[in-house]
């Protein structure tokens, strides 16, 4: 086989590959959570073999308020809602391969992480910054990318 051949092979294969590739389906979730059905987002956003879902805050979606006690009780019921809707997908905190964390004040970041290390135990991908204000007026928000 020459050169060309084999060059020819090559692109052939990764054409076929790509093309493959661009017919990945993509499902918009909803929320499995009633108080959510209605939201301009996706609850989570499902491909191939990641699941991405929206941001959490430490929102309790039974009363439809946010949880007292500050950033130790906001994370913990963040890291609820997240598991929430990964159980409602099959998948678990240890799925998790990126999280991003959103702190109202950087200062919470040491009380955030003392919770945040017991249940994101396969030490996940993170990042996490703080903005001056962020919705419901929450202390947290966590999005997390999940594989299947």
């Amino acid at each position: 086989m020459s050169k060309n051949q084999i060059f020819s092979s090559i692109i052939l294969f990764i054409t076929l590959v790509s093309c493959n590739n661009l017919n990945q389906e993509i499902i918009f979730h909803n929320s499995h959570e009633p108080t959510r059905v209605n939201v301009p987002f996706s609850d989570a956003v499902e491909t191939d073999d990641l699941l991405f879902l929206t941001g959490q805050i430490g929102k309790n979606h039974s009363l439809g308020k946010l949880v007292e006690g500050g950033i130790e009780a906001e994370t913990k019921q963040v890291i609820k809602n997240i598991e929430d809707v990964l159980n409602h997908h099959d998948l678990s905190l240890d799925n998790v391969v990126k999280c991003t964390v959103i702190l109202n004040d950087i200062n919470d970041f040491k009380t955030f992480n003392s919770v945040y290390i017991k249940y994101f135990t396969k030490n996940p991908a993170r990042t996490t910054f703080a903005a001056s204000e962020l919705a419901g007026g929450a202390s947290i928000e966590i999005d997390v990318i999940a594989a299947k």
